[in-house]
């Protein structure tokens, strides 16, 4: 039987590196920079940090920085930051080809971002166009249509005034 990596605790960890689409690579080979599993970090910097990691195209990092603040934050705010990992895991299925796992991703997404009053306002996250651009991916995969790296390009943050 193959052992798993563990940590101090005894929780499962995989050391091994990662492509840029989270994809394990074998034991020594170079990968993309990993994102600590010990990651903690205020709203503002999480959102910075996911921002530039989608920019970059390294949506599966994003989905990482995001699922932090989801298991670390206010209990509050969890199915906010739960639906902000789930978008960017919907985005590394959609540049992993693989449609039927986005389309999952991206709707359980649009319904935990969905879930909050129109009118609330958590650290300026664009829920309305996050939802939006969702459908619009969903069309997309639907139809069978491409969708180039420029489509998934995205701000969680609305632009300010």
């Amino acid at each position: 039987m193959i052992s798993r990596d563990r940590d101090t605790a005894g929780r499962a960890r995989n050391d091994r590196p990662r492509d840029r689409l989270g994809r394990p690579l074998p034991p020594g080979s170079a990968g993309v920079a990993r994102i600590p599993d010990d990651l903690e970090l205020g709203p503002q910097q999480t959102l910075t940090f996911a921002q530039q990691l989608l920019d970059d195209g390294l949506a599966f990092n994003a989905h990482e920085v995001l699922e932090a603040a989801w298991k670390n934050g206010p209990v509050a705010e969890r199915m906010l930051w739960q639906g902000l990992a789930q978008y960017a895991v919907g985005l590394t299925h959609i540049q992993r080809g693989n449609a039927k796992g986005a389309g999952t991703l991206l709707r359980r997404a649009s319904e935990r971002l969905g879930s909050y009053p129109a009118n609330a306002q958590q650290h300026d996250v664009d829920r309305a166009g996050l939802i939006a651009h969702a459908r619009e991916l969903l069309d997309a995969l639907d139809a069978g249509a491409a969708i180039t790296e420029e489509r998934l390009r995205t701000r969680l943050c609305r632009e300010p005034t």
